[in-house]
């Protein structure tokens, strides 16, 4: 078994992908289903939601607000989870609610190390 990170997109800046509060109770709700089918399965390891405000430091260290200033795809938030291969940790992540708003995306990375612990 190994760890996957599954990346949350969704649009923040449109006003009208913005659910109403009524939606929004609904999708937390379909979010914690999923996270929870995901915990009975005993692959889920950790995960958190994002603030939507952020900054970027680019390689000639200029700081800027961010995430991302010219697109409305923000990083919303990620789960970490423990899967058999790519396969089986696509198709856990291919259940994630946010998937059924248009323009969303999920995107699954193996997690590799590259530190040494002590």
């Amino acid at each position: 078994m190994e760890e996957y990170l599954i990346l949350m997109r969704l649009d923040i800046l449109t006003k009208e992908a913005q659910p109403s509060p009524e939606q929004l109770q609904i999708y937390m709700q379909q979010y914690q289903e999923w996270v929870n089918s995901i915990v009975e399965k005993k692959k889920f390891k950790s995960g958190t939601a994002l603030s939507t405000e952020g900054r970027v430091i680019q390689s000639d260290h200029l700081i800027t607000d961010g995430p991302y200033v010219e697109t409305k795809e923000s990083l919303a938030g990620f789960i970490i989870i423990i899967a058999n291969d790519f396969d089986d940790a696509a198709n856990i992540a291919k259940d994630c609610p946010i998937l059924m708003g248009p323009g969303n995306s999920v995107e699954v990375r193996k997690i590799v190390g590259i530190h040494l612990e002590d």
